[in-house]
């Protein structure tokens, strides 16, 4: 086995036990926000989840420490974040039906791609690109605010329209980003072309 293969099959790095974390901090999350309304641990939960998420890329780069379980773990989180975050938010009276029937129906054109691309293509995910991880980030600050924005006060009346402007921003950019990869399927049907990273 190569040093580059051997590299791309670690398990016991940073980054993944970062992933780890955030991954172990949905469940934390959703009893934080459904069950005693624990708003301010909430917060901090999503906090930590955005620091990691950092984090975890940040490190793999610079410690050399990227592997495939890496590349699987991070946009695994990313995805469980933001539906259990929409979720959570919507019993909450937060965010209209309409947000989350539109980044669902997102997820799931996408996911739909995945058996077309390994049967026609052989490829089993598609390549990450910036304007993907631009919208996740969107996204992932735009749930805190919105959170805080539920509440009364001054802190809460000027995290609401902020929020509002990241979701709306991460919207967008969520289905440019989704139009892309189905360009991307499109071509890759046509020409396949093994590649070993994930979508956000």
């Amino acid at each position: 086995m190569t040093a580059d293969r051997a590299g791309e099959d670690r398990v016991l790095t940073v980054p993944n036990a970062l992933s780890g974390l955030r991954l172990l901090g949905v469940p934390l999350f959703l009893y934080l926000v459904l069950g005693p309304h624990d708003d301010a641990w909430a917060l901090l939960v999503l906090v930590v989840s955005g620091v990691t998420d950092y984090l975890d890329g940040y490190l793999a780069r610079r410690w050399d420490q990227t592997s495939r379980l890496g590349a699987l773990l991070d946009p695994a989180a990313d995805r469980l974040y933001i539906v259990s975050t929409l979720v959570a938010l919507l019993v909450r009276h937060v965010v209209p039906v309409w947000l989350v029937a539109a980044l669902v129906a997102r997820e799931v054109v996408i996911a739909s791609l995945v058996p077309i691309l390994r049967s026609r293509a052989g490829v089993v995910a598609l390549p990450v690109h910036f304007l993907g991880k631009a919208a996740t980030f969107n996204l992932l600050y735009a749930f805190p605010l919105l959170l805080l924005g539920s509440g009364h006060g001054e802190p809460s009346t000027i995290a609401r329209p902020i929020g509002w402007a990241f979701v709306v921003w991460g919207s967008v950019l969520y289905w440019w980003a989704g139009l892309l990869y189905l360009d991307q399927a499109r071509r890759l049907v046509r020409r396949p072309h093994v590649v070993s990273e994930v979508t956000p």
